[in-house]
């Protein structure tokens, strides 16, 4: 009735006191009719079925419903009291209650938006909402308006943005920022409420103009902080100390500028610094994003000449457990970028970033990992397996010597026995270099070592796995006599150049590709990068590639070994069945198989048993090599028993040759 009333006066243009009459009347008639049930759905609830129901009394607007697991949840919430009425404190036009897109209709027919309103009524200071915007509840409606009007300011304004519009401002902005209305971001259907409030506040400060004296504008949730410079400073730094929570807790950040960067300004020039401590938690529930924000948000507003700027977070969570990257917020992708910083130093309580402030980067801060998965029990099964496969693999190796003459007497055993020796080899220097990687501290400090370190643990590790195709290739040799008519010379160079040349072109382009922009190594650890440049599929693709073919190998083989001749009797077929046992048991761990649970640890990352599982199987592969590829061989194991008993024939021989010479001494000349 209400909106009725309203178009009545708007058609027939009647007088402004009337139709506020006629709409405080219709206002309070709508007081004494009962509220219709709000936040509860009347339809049975199944999966993915949604509804919508009104809002609260006393608010406009609606709220989505969508049922999962046989529960009403609600996902959107347009529940808003604040309108082109109450919002100022003066009241002179009657207006409809602000609707979505925040228009209001005065009663000359001309159609304007809250901000159009707002800078007639209090150009000079745009005060004259704060007070209702104050009083008004942090509710999803309201915060979406008070973004729209932020965002409508930020582009009316392109000049004559001095100190007292920039408090106004930052006072509006306060009131949503607020860390008890972190949750209702969730509501909001407009997802990109978040990042267009963090760049309506950048884009309104980069219009500030700083008189001859600093700018410091502190509020609980946001704080601005603007002076100016010129290349004779030595140095400009602006500290904050903001509380993140409802706690008195304070956590620090600093924005540094060195000397050698100021002299590449004009002077004067101006810098402008605002602090958030809560648009990160506000980003990743409005966005819904696995991220989390582990300091302040700092933007950077700077002239152009300025390239480089150090930034200094404060951590909130301390864990050393949890790993720490420099970011910078992408303001045309709308998403934390690595390559905008790069960190220069952490410990538990701080991390030092240098980032490159752009047009594209204004904001920057820390992010952290949302889980951990650095348990104590992964460390121990990680290092006592690498402890005992190194130990395997040396073993591994010494009894391939001893029995190398004896195994390799056919072209097929040769072939077999390079490779096992190279798998051997070559997981052996890779579980080396993986255990010099780890001691190292991290890029930060060994930037150089850790680059050579991962090179080597990318190289050799590629190379068990295409030493393993390998094993596949002579496997498929052994079964199909397909390269029969190849001589051996060929078949070994053959062999090397996958198992070596393959992974060498491999490691050599994604380090010589990736290197030179900092997009080779992780942050937190001397391995392959992901956020940035995604240098780990070098290893992974092939990897896994290698696996599939692997199980398609070992298809093959059970397929040949299951089809006896048709002269074989009962007791052939049950051979067969045992052939087939074996090659399944020696297959799986020498062709990497086992490699395979690594997918589950990419599915889901936050399973502890499956890392567990995946860190047995992989720290335990040259133990698997020793008994599956040495010990279990009948042929190593007959010749190892050859060499026993000659060794004890030897043995008996010298010790009756030694007791004959005692019994019969040789006399001298008399």
């Amino acid at each position: 009735m209400t909106h009725t009333l309203l178009l009545y006066c708007l058609v027939f243009l009647l007088p402004t006191e009337s139709c506020r009459t006629l709409y405080q009347a219709a206002s309070k008639s709508k007081e004494k009719v009962p509220a219709r049930p709000y936040g509860v759905c009347d339809g049975v609830c199944t999966d993915n079925s949604q509804c919508t129901q009104p809002c609260p009394p006393d608010t406009q607007g609606n709220m989505g419903f969508s049922c999962r697991k046989k529960t009403w949840h609600k996902i959107t919430d347009t529940c808003r009291t604040l309108n082109a009425v109450n919002i100022f404190e003066e009241d002179s036009h009657l207006v409809q209650p602000f609707e979505d897109n925040i228009k209001i209709s005065v009663y000359t027919g001309k159609s304007e938006t809250i901000s159009d309103m707002l800078l007639q009524k209090c150009p000079t200071d745009l005060s004259c909402v704060i007070r209702g915007i104050q009083q008004s509840p942090r509710i999803p409606g309201n915060i979406a308006i008070i973004v729209q009007l932020l965002h409508n300011i930020s582009t009316a304004l392109w000049t004559g943005v001095d100190e007292e519009k920039m408090r106004s401002y930052s006072t509006i902005a306060n009131h949503i920022l607020n860390s008890k209305s972190i949750s209702n971001w969730t509501f909001i259907p407009d997802r990109n409420s978040s990042y267009i409030l963090l760049h309506s506040v950048n884009s309104f400060a980069r219009r500030l103009f700083i008189d001859k004296y600093p700018v410091d504008i502190p509020d609980v949730f946001i704080h601005t902080m603007g002076t100016t410079i010129s290349g004779d400073n030595i140095g400009k730094n602006f500290t904050f100390s903001m509380r993140v929570n409802d706690t008195s807790n304070e956590i620090t950040g600093r924005v540094l500028i060195s000397r050698d960067e100021l002299w590449k300004v004009p002077s004067p020039s101006q810098v402008i610094s605002i602090a958030f401590p809560t648009i990160g938690a506000i980003l990743e529930a409005s966005l819904l994003e696995n991220v989390t924000i582990n300091g302040l948000v700092l933007s950077v507003i700077l002239p152009k000449e300025l390239k480089r700027i150090s930034l200094i977070f404060e951590k909130i969570s301390k864990s050393e457990e949890r790993r720490t990257q420099c970011v910078g917020w992408h303001s045309v992708e709308n998403r934390w970028d690595q390559q905008a910083c790069k960190m220069i130093q952490e410990n538990s309580q701080q991390a030092v970033c240098k980032c490159r402030p752009s047009k594209l980067f204004t904001s920057f801060s820390i992010l952290m990992s949302p889980h951990i998965l650095e348990s104590l029990i992964l460390t121990y099964i990680t290092y006592i397996g690498l402890g005992i496969s190194i130990c395997s693999l040396i073993l591994c190796l010494s009894i391939e010597v001893l029995v190398w003459s004896q195994v390799t007497k056919t072209e097929i055993t040769y072939l077999r026995h390079v490779c096992i020796v190279n798998i051997a080899a070559t997981l052996l220097m890779a579980d080396v270099w993986f255990i010099v990687a780890s001691f190292l501290s991290g890029p930060i400090t060994h930037h150089k070592g850790c680059v050579a370190a991962t090179f080597f643990v990318h190289l050799f590790y590629l190379s068990v796995f295409f030493w393993m195709f390998a094993k596949a290739l002579l496997i498929l040799y052994g079964i199909m006599i397909v390269f029969h008519t190849l001589p051996k010379s060929v078949l070994v160079a053959s062999l090397f150049s996958v198992g070596y040349g393959c992974p060498l072109v491999i490691a050599a382009i994604t380090v010589a590709a990736t290197e030179p922009g900092k997009g080779y190594l992780r942050p937190e650890a001397c391995w392959l990068n992901w956020d940035m440049t995604r240098a780990l599929l070098a290893f992974v693709v092939p990897a896994l590639a290698i696996v599939v073919v692997n199980l398609i190998t070992v298809t093959l083989v059970i397929v040949k070994t299951q089809r006896p001749a048709i002269s074989n009797s009962m007791f052939q077929e049950v051979r067969a069945i045992v052939r087939i046992s074996k090659n399944i048991a020696i297959l799986t761990p020498l062709l990497g198989l086992t490699w395979g649970f690594g997918v589950a640890t990419v599915i889901n990352d936050r399973s502890l048993a499956f890392h567990i599982i995946f860190s047995l199987l992989n720290a335990f592969q040259g133990f698997f090599i020793l008994v599956f590829g040495t010990i279990l061989d009948p042929k190593i194991r007959e010749a190892l028993k050859g060499r026993v008993t000659s060794a004890k024939r030897s043995s008996t021989i010298s010790e009756k040759a030694s007791s004959e010479l005692s019994c019969h001494p040789i006399k001298g000349p008399s």
